[in-house]
């Protein structure tokens, strides 16, 4: 099967990967993984102490894993899903504890990680980056080992890193690896996936970019949405009637897959009533300025 999809190339595209994948995030170590969900769970398992997770913006798959390897659960306090890391001085955190958020706060907004590297480093508590969404920064901040001591990552579908299947986790600490054999054997996937991630990310700081300046010009143009000046890869706009909204907004902005138009309260956003536009689901094709007014048109209307 590999050989098909590699067109009859005899290559390991595993070891070509990791490569690449070291490359991108400044880490030593990488291990490519069967999902996203797996890596964090590689992740989690490797610590000892307490699992610090934000109370909104981040996946709900942070509390589910640690429940599961049961994990001391901490929740942070969150300015709408932005970590401010002084606020870890409030909680009564154990040793060799770990702070894992992603990288873009409920996909709006760009976290500050050099500042949340620099209070967990002088506090010893291990940062663990979900940078699905981040991956590939031309700037540099994101998925940037230089900041955080473990990355993790999806290239499922819909991803920066667009494969359907698969992730990665990387990180400097060979003792988290060694520490995480048999999840990580649980985890393996095949040649194949390896493949799809090698030619992904080819792409993905452009696709990046692209998205981010897509969603920056929505931003801009509509009112009252959350973070505003902040880099993200969606919109959200609280509203108390933001159900209604949604179901009218999905009958004229219509796309071939779902998910493009959602709703709050929801964890992996903001924890209060607001539409969500997620530009990140949509083809980098219909992130054009033509097809972005017509969204910001629709949008304003309803509110």
């Amino acid at each position: 099967m590999a050989e098909v999809a590699n067109n009859g190339i005899n290559e390991n595209f595993e070891e070509k990967t990791i490569e690449k994948i070291k490359d991108m995030t400044k880490h030593e170590e990488a291990r490519i993984t069967s999902s996203g969900n797996n890596s964090i769970f590689i992740a989690l398992s490797a610590i000892e102490g307490d699992i610090i997770i934000p109370d909104q913006g981040g996946w709900h798959g942070f509390k589910q894993i640690a429940k599961f390897l049961n994990k001391n659960i901490i929740t942070l306090k969150t300015d709408l899903g932005l970590i401010n890391a002084e606020r870890l001085d409030e909680l009564e955190i154990n040793e060799k504890s770990a702070l894992i958020f992603t990288s873009f706060a409920g996909y709006t907004a760009e976290q500050d990680i050099k500042s949340i590297s620099k209070y967990c480093k002088n506090n010893d508590i291990t940062t663990i980056e979900d940078a699905s969404a981040g991956i590939g920064d031309k700037k540099n901040r994101l998925g940037n080992g230089k900041y955080s001591d473990i990355i993790i990552a999806s290239t499922g579908s819909p991803k920066m890193i667009n494969v359907g299947s698969g992730g990665f986790i990387t990180t400097n600490d060979q003792e988290i690896l060694k520490k995480t054999g048999v999840p990580q054997k649980l985890s393996k996937t095949n040649e194949i996936i390896c493949s799809g991630i090698y030619s992904e990310l080819d792409n993905v700081s452009n696709n990046l970019e692209v998205t981010l300046d897509a969603t920056e010009h929505v931003k801009k143009h509509i009112p009252n949405a959350i973070h505003p000046s902040k880099r993200g890869v969606n919109v959200i706009i609280p509203h108390d009637d933001a159900k209604s909204i949604c179901w009218d907004l999905k009958k004229t902005l219509i796309t071939d897959k779902s998910g493009f138009i959602t709703t709050c309260p929801n964890y992996n956003r903001v924890k209060q009533k607001a539409i969500c536009i997620e530009i990140k689901n949509l083809d980098y094709q219909c992130l054009k300025k033509e097809y972005l007014d017509i969204i910001i048109d629709n949008v304003t209307c309803q509110l």
